[in-house]
């Protein structure tokens, strides 16, 4: 994997550094990060192995693992809730893109969470992947993060401060345990204690000394339309030209420029990628909004 660039904009008057891991290439942003153990030990799988994971229809999850498995001749079994009707008729973004890949895309109509049910379907030699892939195997991808990003920092001749933005907490948490800069997120999924419990559940007895949540200034409800975030996501597209996820990038821009005077060093921003699934929340937004 090549190194992602880093770029300074300037977004509603703060300055700051934007790490460009949506750059990466097809398997992107966070993504990219946590699966970078899978994509460097492939060959330890065998052709048309299956890679059993779950998650909503439009996880940014489900359209990387589509594309890893397609790369490599392997096979891709995803479990989500109930799929709409509308969209099975219409598919888009990240589920449409899954289905291109070919992923087995199966809904969850039992009485267990997606989880037992992904775990209920696995066969011999299968390879569970949770939610997100928050699972161990991701420390490499961000450790391998931080080495890049002391690099980078040496050759700009500059320190900074990380931001990034936390669903189950888990590259801001690996990325804290291995870098020299003191790293900040903020809760997307959940508060901060939710956070803070599924990294422990992941990694028990973690150190969070290096690890700073700040609080989002307003309340959001992950994946549910509001016009802050549309609005930052359109002011960030015309004032630095660069797309973000509405998702998660733009609940991390708003806490970000709340939180200016919390940091001591430039800040630098990584950029989560996942574009792929803004079509199908434009859409969203554009049913509620309308031409906001």
């Amino acid at each position: 994997m090549q190194d992602s660039i880093i770029q300074k904009i300037t977004l509603e008057g703060f300055e700051f550094y934007v790490k460009r891991d949506d750059t990466l290439g097809l398997i992107n942003g966070n993504k990219a990060r946590k699966l970078y153990y899978f994509l460097q030990n492939k060959a330890l799988y065998k052709p048309n192995t299956r890679f059993v994971s779950f998650g909503s229809t439009q996880s940014n999850a489900l359209a990387a693992l589509s594309d890893f498995a397609k790369q490599n001749d392997f096979k891709l079994l995803f479990i989500t809730p109930k799929i709409s009707n509308f969209l099975k008729e219409n598919p888009q973004g990240n589920f449409a893109y899954a289905l291109k890949n070919q992923a087995c895309i199966i809904e969850n109509t039992s009485n267990l969470s997606l989880e037992q049910k992904a775990l209920s379907l696995l066969e011999k030699d299968d390879v569970f992947i949770p939610c997100g892939v928050a699972c161990k195997e991701a420390e490499l991808g961000l450790q391998k993060l931080a080495e890049e990003l002391k690099r980078q920092s040496e050759c700009l001749g500059l320190e900074f401060d990380l931001f990034l933005p936390s669903g189950t907490g888990t590259s801001a948490a690996f990325l804290a345990k291995h870098s020299c800069f003191k790293v900040f997120s903020c809760a997307c999924v959940g508060d901060k204690a939710y956070v803070k419990a599924q990294i422990t559940k992941l990694i028990p007895h973690y150190d969070f000394s290096n690890l700073f949540f700040l609080e989002p200034p307003l309340k959001f409800h992950f994946a549910k339309p509001q016009k802050e975030l549309l609005s930052i996501y359109h002011k960030a597209l015309k004032q630095c030209k660069i797309e973000f996820d509405l998702l998660y990038d733009s609940v991390a821009l708003l806490t970000l420029l709340a939180y200016q005077k919390a940091f001591t060093k430039p800040v630098l921003y990584i950029h989560q990628g996942g574009l792929l699934g803004n079509k199908s929340m434009l859409e969203r937004y554009k049913h509620k909004f309308g031409s906001f």
